[in-house]
């Protein structure tokens, strides 16, 4: 099992939650973040300067089978790019073990 843990734009959120309910992803979790990145300069929106660091993002965390890693983060990476700083990033990480607290099923079972 594999922990994907994606930062994305806000604006983003609702076209990445339908893309993974399409491809079978119906269970995670996320939460409104705010970030400091790489960018130095600010950028100007109708005479207003602005940091890209400070753009809302959302950090979605979804576990998933082995087999479904890579399609997951293929469509996190198609549906929140719009090719300017401050798209976001991926994160992936091990998991050793899962359970459903209701049923105490374990393992891959433990994620349908």
């Amino acid at each position: 099992m594999k922990k994907i843990e994606a930062i994305i734009r806000k604006s983003k959120f609702g076209a990445v939650k339908n893309a993974l309910h399409s491809i079978g992803i119906d269970f995670f979790t996320y939460w409104d973040v705010t970030g400091v990145g790489n960018e130095k300069k600010g950028n100007v929106y109708r005479g207003i300067s602005y940091s890209t660091s400070d753009i809302q993002r959302r950090c979605l965390s979804i576990v998933v089978t082995e087999e479904l890693k890579e399609k997951t983060v293929q469509t996190i990476l198609e549906t929140s790019k719009t090719g300017e700083v401050g798209d976001g990033k991926i994160f992936i990480f091990d998991i050793q073990e899962s359970y459903r607290i209701r049923t105490g099923e374990k393992g891959d079972q433990a994620l349908n």
